[in-house]
């Protein structure tokens, strides 16, 4: 393994130093279970959250240097990466629907992939933030981060308007991210 990588952040309290973005066994090793939760969690496929999740570490293989370590932590990139990825599955499979399989195929393996990826994120903490937005924020916010739903699917959803959406989204990730002690970049960009 290489030296600990330029990309480790203040806000990955506690955890190990990220490996270097050469060093992609390190990489995948250190946040592949969580990758997985975060995929399969939305696209609610096991073999589609794994190749979610192999495209991502792909992508950062092939373009690793477009990773910039002011705007959040490596963590907090990567698994970007997988969620936008996953909506991707999502949407295009609204497009062009998934055709069963024969049932005379064998099923694979029933390792509860989503169970395992769920034991190593600390979901105890996350699920206590949820809980703890008022519902109108944690219901904006499942659906966009869980659901893989736009700004415009959820105001349709919902029967809001999209402005009233965004805010309530940006208040509950405000609120979350205050509950979890992330601090806020202040030279982030705001959409």
């Amino acid at each position: 393994m290489t030296a600990a990588a330029p990309w480790a952040h203040p806000t990955d309290k506690g955890a190990p130093p990220s490996p270097a973005l050469d060093d992609l066994d390190a990489l995948y090793e250190a946040y592949h279970r969580q990758a997985l939760g975060v995929a399969y969690r939305i696209v609610s496929d096991a073999s589609e959250a794994e190749e979610v999740v192999q495209e991502a570490f792909l992508a950062i293989w092939r373009a690793g240097h477009t990773y910039d370590p002011t705007r959040g932590s490596a963590r907090t990139w990567l698994l970007t990466l997988v969620r936008n990825r996953a909506i991707d599955v999502m949407r295009t499979r609204q497009r062009r629907p998934v055709r069963p399989l024969d049932d005379a195929l064998e099923a694979a393996d029933a390792t509860d992939v989503h169970a395992q990826a769920t034991t190593n994120v600390d979901s105890e903490a996350a699920s206590e933030a949820m809980g703890a937005l008022p519902t109108e924020q944690r219901e904006a916010v499942e659906l966009a981060y869980f659901g893989g739903l736009s700004h415009g699917e959820i105001a349709s959803r919902l029967d809001l308007p999209i402005g009233t959406v965004k805010g309530r989204i940006r208040l509950g990730l405000d609120r979350l991210r205050s509950a979890l002690g992330v601090p806020r970049n202040p030279s982030a960009r705001r959409a």
